[in-house]
């Protein structure tokens, strides 16, 4: 089981010979993972401690609030994921603004080096890091001779000729593109939240559906979406029809997520609730009525059973 710690200024956590991976990891891409295997290689090859260090809230939320960007995934499903890679500690670093303060220097010396004991330390090959970023890899190579640890510079990954990042994958999110976002992740966008009462618009139509309550997560455009939902604590994943708009046909309101979750049977209210966005089958419409949209509910329901051939194989609760 993954150790999960959360550092301050009067801890030092030093595991034996820790390989250290840095970064935000928001989203767990498949950059992230390389990042994350080779801090596992350096580890077994030394005998030692995989370790990932992270930051929360991400950094950007702190130094720019008003630009950050919507995150991935909470610092739960984060620490799951990182999990079941294999990592064998979590680090958070509270990122603060007295964080924000800290030189490259201070960093290297007062996190890596004091708090982790770092042997090695893996990072990608445009890290930055200290304050307004002034660190970059050839500083952080210094500062690790002169400290006792090595540093691994790790090339990005690319897909479709382009790195794999979270930016790029939250430009696919923004466009509906939940395929190409899943394609850069290596698994479906999940967005999890607690199943809370609707309209009951849904079971007047004899189409119900589960609504969640995803507060600030990052949610694919607007439009109906062909998903895996897991609710908590079920033995197994059910394939769902998914909208994820403001439901113009009946006067447009607040951007809601509904799962209607295909031969499920139950009740999901107050439970928590995981969705993985596997495609996007249409984009948002008004429609004339009730009788017109309950047809194209029922087209869609037909192409997500077919878009959803094979359930994921673990749960994103394991």
């Amino acid at each position: 089981m993954m150790e999960v710690v959360h550092l301050d200024e009067a801890s030092a956590f030093r595991w034996p010979r820790a390989s250290v991976a840095v970064g935000n990891f928001d989203g767990v891409h498949r950059g992230h993972q390389a990042l994350v295997a080779s801090a596992a290689a350096a580890a077994r090859a030394g005998k030692g401690t995989s370790v990932v260090l992270t930051f929360d809230p991400h950094p950007a939320r702190v130094i720019a609030p008003d630009a950050a960007p919507s995150a991935l995934m909470t610092l739960d499903q984060k620490a799951r994921t990182l999990a079941a890679l294999g990592v064998q500690v979590l680090a958070v670093l509270p990122f603060t603004s007295e964080v924000a303060a800290r030189t490259a220097e201070e960093f290297a010396v007062r996190v890596l080096h004091g708090a982790l004991g770092a042997q090695a330390v893996v990072v990608g090959d445009n890290f930055r890091f200290g304050r307004r970023r002034a660190g970059d890899v050839a500083m952080l190579r210094q500062l690790g001779r002169e400290h006792g640890f090595g540093v691994v510079e790790v090339a990005p990954v690319v897909v479709d000729g382009e790195r794999v990042s979270s930016s790029r994958i939250r430009d696919a999110l923004v466009r509906g593109d939940a395929a190409q976002a899943a394609a850069l992740l290596g698994r479906p966008h999940c967005v999890e939240g607690r199943i809370v009462p609707g309209e009951g618009r849904g079971r007047t139509i004899g189409i119900p559906t589960a609504n969640l309550d995803a507060g600030e997560a990052m949610l694919p455009g607007l439009g109906v979406y062909a998903a895996w939902c897991w609710p908590e604590g079920a033995p197994a994943a059910a394939a769902a029809a998914v909208n994820v708009g403001r439901r113009p046909t009946f006067g447009a309101g607040e951007v809601s997520v509904e799962a209607h979750l295909l031969d499920f049977e139950g009740d999901l209210y107050g439970r928590t609730m995981s969705l993985s966005f596997v495609t996007r089958l249409r984009g948002e419409r008004k429609f004339a009525g009730a009788d017109a949209l309950v047809a194209q509910i029922r087209d869609d329901i037909l192409a997500a059973r077919n878009a959803l051939e094979r359930p994921p194989p673990v749960s994103p609760w394991d």
